[in-house]
């Protein structure tokens, strides 16, 4: 298969997730609202592209037609999103907090379909292997067992540490000796919330 343009892998991805959340593909105007194409012959020229480079098959030029085709080796491969912020609201897979998709061999995520990818800002983990700057993937939830490593929200701050549950508070603790922990008490817990467990480390040489 030819490579894809930016524009045509956005297109391709986002029929992607929609058929994986809703069951269906989306519509041309659908299409066209998520990419800012405002012409419905404008999302067709991206839609006949990647049919042209054997990505897509359509039965007929309305989009509810649209079949994505996975090769052999694409089978085996997860598009999962890297967030560019994470908010208060905790909103990981929300459109506007995502910066890019990667796509990976699916060896890395196993079984686990919600699964995304955050760079880690700061110290504390690198006992744990988990280094400034690096990549941990997510899978996301809200809750996990003591002493996973979690992906957690404090105020508006994400912070990557071990979970570690009791019954007045909630320690965050760092790997690191030399980091102090975040402890949060249960009455402000709402200030507190779990993204997801860290399944994974990416780190770029």
């Amino acid at each position: 298969m030819q490579g894809l343009t930016k524009r045509q892998k956005m297109v391709l991805d986002f029929i992607n997730r929609t058929i994986t959340s809703k069951g269906y593909p989306p519509t041309l105007r659908e299409i066209g609202s998520h990419m800012g194409i405002r012409s419905t012959n404008g999302v067709n020229d991206h839609l006949r592209a990647l049919e042209r480079k054997g990505y897509l098959k359509r039965e007929d030029m309305k989009s509810r037609a649209l079949r994505p085709v996975e090769s052999a080796s694409e089978a085996e491969q997860v598009n999962i999103p890297v967030l560019g912020r994470v908010d208060a609201a905790g909103s990981v897979a929300s459109d506007e907090n995502i910066d890019r998709f990667v796509t990976v061999d699916g060896f890395f995520t196993g079984k686990n379909e919600d699964v995304f990818l955050s760079k880690v800002d700061g110290d504390g983990m690198t006992e744990a292997g988990i280094l400034n700057g690096d990549y941990v993937f997510v899978k996301r939830q809200d809750d996990a067992v003591s002493n996973q490593i979690v992906l957690a929200l404090v105020g508006d701050e994400a912070t990557v540490r071990y979970y570690q549950p009791h019954a007045d508070f909630i320690r965050l603790q760092p790997a690191d000796k030399s980091t102090p922990p975040v402890v949060i008490r249960r009455q402000s817990a709402s200030a507190f919330s779990i993204l997801g467990v860290v399944i994974g480390v990416y780190r770029r040489y």
